[in-house]
């Protein structure tokens, strides 16, 4: 690879990284990322990083190390939005670095970087950036444990250390099914290869056990705060086991759809999630893998591409097959996708690089079209500079590569990424978390009672409220719960409109403030249409009992 490539490469990731960074800056989104971050504000609220609660209850569902990591950033930056997202960014720019070095040690530098640069671009990592939920943290922990696993199979001891420690992790972020990726590969490349032996060789049972003894913390954790305690009321029931939870309903209960929490599972689901979700790459992506098929574009490729494509091909099949699935899953292979299509990019010829530049600069201008339609269709305040800004965009793209060649069309699709990245981070996003009530009622309530005793009265859901709300926000379930503490001085509780009427009438409420609400992750033609999202909104209320 000459120094070209690698400057040109090196600016595009280095680009990606920097138009990424004022995600760290807007909100926390419902539901998940404000679930997640108010659970981690009561560690440090409680002082207490073995039991997890949630919505004013015991938690059991997720793993916690999520929690931890955001809890860490708590104590070290304060409690805020910020906090909260920095621990997933940095681990997702270490995901990115353990991605180049895999790429890298089985094929080569090139290789490494335009993996890393599709990684970085494709639409699903864009918005995990914003919308900070667990997949992040459990993709970079796979793959650091594949390539540990991967050093250690060359021949280097403590490369098992590391891989069982990362492998660990991921396993503390989501449940032990993220072992699937990390040893599928690895398993179906020594059967293929007919290296036999490595099943029996003892540096990976010695992983196995490590991988155990590295989970302790959060064996520890399940067991004093569920099993030593059936009397607890969890999932609606009493005696559930937090270990028996861990390492059965919450990954074989979904997938068998057998457990407390239940899905419909399509068998269609991810192929079609990944065509949308792995944008700009997507057809890239589905060209490439059709022509895994041909013998002839296999000659030539290390054995070990058999890692690569077994596991993400088996992670795939169990995703598909799963009752239990969700979109954000599939980024757990994205880096394996992303080494994929970089190999199918390199090995392009003439007649494939002008399908491909065709197809990426029409994808890129289309885009671009979209999202300036959108910023006149949703009534941003400054629409105009948003157009002005996607067109530089566009117009610096076109002008700085040109020709039909393998760096046009990566560079392309990589300044498509960076001017939907400064679309959403800086105007979409900030525009629609002044629909998320919860948020928005906390951040007035902090600033203008920042001594408020915070409630929410019947509304389960109210996450971004409890994270941004000053303090513990008590959750009253019913009329009785508030009857309890309504005496409390500073007493202010969050209500959906359906109870304001009562609260008025029968314990003398007073209005601090409304909230415009609307479901921000579910978008629809009417709320973004301007001129019928008023229909569309809901309204939440602070109130204040005299």
């Amino acid at each position: 690879m000459n120094l070209k490539d690698t400057t040109l490469y090196k600016f595009l990731i280095v680009l990606l990284v920097l138009a990424s960074i004022p995600a760290l800056f807007s909100g926390v989104m419902e539901p998940d990322g404000a679930l997640y971050a108010s659970m981690s504000k009561n560690i440090i609220l409680f002082k207490d990083w073995f039991n997890l609660y949630g919505r004013g209850a015991d938690w059991l569902d997720k793993p916690h190390l999520t929690f931890w990591l955001a809890a860490t950033s708590f104590k070290i930056f304060g409690i805020s939005a910020f906090a909260y997202k920095l621990p997933s960014f940095l681990f997702g720019l270490l995901g990115t670095w353990y991605l180049y070095k895999l790429a890298k040690d089985i094929y080569d530098a090139k290789t490494g970087l335009i993996s890393a640069v599709i990684f970085l671009s494709a639409l699903h990592i864009i918005t995990s950036t914003f919308d900070v939920r667990a997949e992040i943290y459990i993709t970079t922990f796979t793959l650091a444990s594949i390539y540990h696993f991967y050093k250690a199979h060359k021949g280097s001891f403590w490369h098992v250390v590391a891989g069982s420690f990362f492998a660990a992790c991921a396993i503390m972020i989501k449940g032990i099914f993220v072992l699937i990726p990390v040893f599928a590969g690895f398993i179906i490349y020594w059967l293929f290869t007919k290296q036999y032996k490595q099943l029996w060789q003892p540096k990976w049972w010695i992983a196995i056990l490590a991988i155990f003894v590295f989970i302790t913390p959060e064996l520890y954790s399940l067991y004093t705060q569920f099993d030593l305690h059936p009397e607890k009321i969890v999932l609606e029931r009493t005696g559930v086991s937090g270990l028996k939870f861990f390492f059965w309903d919450s990954q074989f209960g979904r997938f068998f759809n057998s457990g407390p929490i239940k899905g419909k599972g399509d068998i269609s689901f991810f192929l079609h999630t990944t065509l949308w979700a792995f944008l700009p790459w997507s057809i890239l992506f589905y060209t490439a893998v059709v022509n895994l098929f041909k013998r002839k574009n296999r000659v030539n490729l290390a054995p070990e591409s058999i890692m690569i494509w077994a596991s993400a091909a088996v992670t795939f099949l169990i995703f598909s097959l799963s009752k239990f699935q969700l979109p954000h899953y599939i980024l757990i292979i994205f880096p394996q996708f992303s080494i994929i299509t970089a190999l199918y990019l390199k090995k392009l010829e003439e007649r494939g690089l002008k399908i491909f530049f065709t197809v990426q600069s029409i994808l890129f201008v289309l885009i671009i079209a979209l999202l300036s339609a959108l910023s006149f269709f949703y009534d941003f305040e400054n629409p105009y500079l948003i157009v002005g800004i996607l067109v530089i965009v566009l117009a610096a793209a076109f002008l700085l590569f040109k020709g039909v060649k393998l760096e046009t069309i990566i560079a392309r699709s990589a300044f498509a990424s960076v001017g939907l990245m400064l679309f959403l981070f800086i105007f979409f996003y900030p525009a629609l978390m002044k629909y998320q009530s919860g948020s928005e009622a906390g951040e007035w309530l902090k600033k203008n009672y920042p001594t408020a005793k915070p409630a929410v009265l019947n509304y389960i859901d109210a996450f971004s409220f409890d994270f941004y709300a000053p303090g513990e926000v008590k959750y009253l379930h019913n009329y009785g719960d508030l009857d309890k503490i309504k005496s409390t001085q500073d007493l202010v509780i969050y209500v959906p409109e359906t109870e304001l009427l009562k609260l008025k009438t029968e314990y003398n409420a007073e209005v601090l403030k409304s909230f415009e609400y609307f479901h921000i992750t579910k978008l629809t033609g009417k709320f973004l249409n301007a001129q019928t999202r008023n229909q569309v909104l809901e309204h939440f209320y602070l109130v204040k009992l005299n």
